[in-house]
């Protein structure tokens, strides 16, 4: 096998290089806090697609920082109730897609959620409103203010306060709620059942936001890490600040995250993947310490792994 990474052996060990800060506990209680604390103001808007087994709405609620955050709701029409539920997260600075990709869960009995990413393609607000550089990703956004006003704390929280929504929904079945997604989408779908712990499956694949420092430490500041490299090109060219810059990533680390996790989780991983490369998805896997397996493709990069999207609705029906 082609090796890009770790020999396998030893990405079953690895658990990681982002320091985890002192305060990571607390940082993520106080978050918690502050979203609950949040009036929702939840709206529902019907959508102009329609289909007969259906009903499609435009879901609205106010997100942590005043952001007014959009995702597509789905509802089955004639499912028992209550009935399981699947969040659906998107790749970086995508948006949640067409109604069609949810039409499946639908037909299978499922609500389905789309969130769309504040301030990426989608219709949810950016409040924006930090302090240093904003130029060339969300990874590096706040991350010269303090470190709540780092975006991916905002859109992690986001992830969780929709969860909630959804699970308190009165067609939903609260017990069977899953969360699944790819690249940004895996990295959220953890950070969402980290955060939710209620969530009772999770079904990422070559999950983004993970083990930021391996990825620094590969050369691999390229593709959707390309703004760490921007970042310290511009603002810290000596790298006089690079200890503190990984430690403030390590809030918004998935790794970090991952123990938080109770749902069964099923990860895909492409061995070949030199975007978000397989250490980094593995130092979130050994992290977590719930019901958990590995799906392999050791010929594949970052991309659409084959059969696992048929893998995910086995999963999902098991709920």
């Amino acid at each position: 096998m082609p090796l890009i990474d770790m020999p396998l052996d030893q990405l079953k060990q690895y658990e990681g290089r982002t320091p985890r800060p002192a305060d990571f506990d607390s940082f993520w209680e106080r978050a918690l806090q502050e979203m609950k604390g949040t009036d929702p103001q939840l709206e529902l808007i019907e959508s102009e697609f329609r289909v007969p087994y259906a009903d499609c709405y435009h879901l609205y609620f106010t997100g942590v920082n005043g952001a007014r955050i959009h995702a597509k709701y789905v509802r089955p029409k004639h499912a028992p109730r209550p009935h399981p539920a699947v969040l659906q997260f998107h790749g970086y600075a995508h948006h949640s897609a067409d109604w069609a990709d949810k039409l499946i869960y639908a037909s299978l009995g499922f609500t389905v959620v789309a969130m769309d990413c504040r301030g990426q393609g989608g219709l949810s607000e950016d409040a924006g409103g930090v302090k240093g550089t904003t130029h060339k990703g969300h990874l590096i956004r706040g991350l010269d203010d303090h470190p709540d006003r780092l975006l991916f704390r905002q859109i992690y929280l986001d992830t969780a306060q929709l969860a909630g929504i959804v699970m308190d929904m009165p067609e939903v079945d609260a017990s069977r709620v899953g969360a699944i997604g790819g690249s940004q989408g895996g990295g959220l779908a953890l950070a969402c059942a980290a955060l939710e712990p209620r969530v009772s499956r999770v079904a990422p694949s070559v999950p983004f936001l993970c083990d930021y420092k391996r990825v620094w430490e590969m050369d691999l500041a390229k593709d959707a890490y390309e703004e760490l490299r921007t970042f310290f090109r511009h603002h810290d060219p000596q790298h006089q600040r690079e200890d503190e810059i990984f430690e403030r990533l390590g809030y918004i680390d998935v790794q970090h995250l991952a123990d938080r996790i109770r749902g069964k989780v099923m990860m895909g991983v492409g061995l070949l993947d030199t975007v978000c490369p397989p250490s980094t998805q593995f130092a979130a896997y050994n992290r977590i310490r719930s019901d958990k397996r590995l799906e392999l493709y050791p010929d594949f990069v970052h991309e659409r792994l084959p059969g696992f999207e048929d893998k995910t609705i086995r999963f999902l029906l098991d709920m």
